[in-house]
């Protein structure tokens, strides 16, 4: 199980990490033109501290385990992406946006695994 925990992880990791920086290198018009189109609802200070924390968690769920220092981030990590997922839904609920609303149901369930494995039975 240890290892299905750290494979989730990385592969929540990369996806976070690669949404994070993208929210944070790119203008909020240019991610509106790519289909977010969320991003209008929010200005784009917003935007940028949603990706800033997206990138924070996807350090957050490998660094502190993979160097041994403070792992109780991984599950803290893992659990303010379920947060996030959340309110992702509540937003793509509100926009009418389904298709998104399963792609964050699915994150969402993969962050609260390695949160239960990590805080839980298979903590550091």
């Amino acid at each position: 199980m240890n290892v299905v925990l750290w494979i989730i992880a990385g592969v929540l990791a990369a996806a976070f990490l690669s949404a994070g920086l993208m929210k944070l290198g790119q203008p909020k018009k240019k991610l509106a033109d790519s289909g977010m189109g969320w991003v209008e609802d929010f200005s784009p200070g917003a935007v940028k501290a949603i990706g800033a924390l997206e990138v924070l968690a996807a350090i957050g769920l490998i660094l502190p385990a993979a160097l041994g220092i403070a792992p109780v981030l991984v599950p803290l990590a893992a659990t303010g992406l379920v947060l996030l997922m959340l309110g992702a839904a509540v937003v793509h609920a509100r926009r009418g946006e389904s298709q998104m609303i399963v792609v964050n149901v699915v994150l969402l369930v993969l962050a609260a695994v390695v949160a239960w494995g990590r805080f839980g039975p298979y903590a550091f």
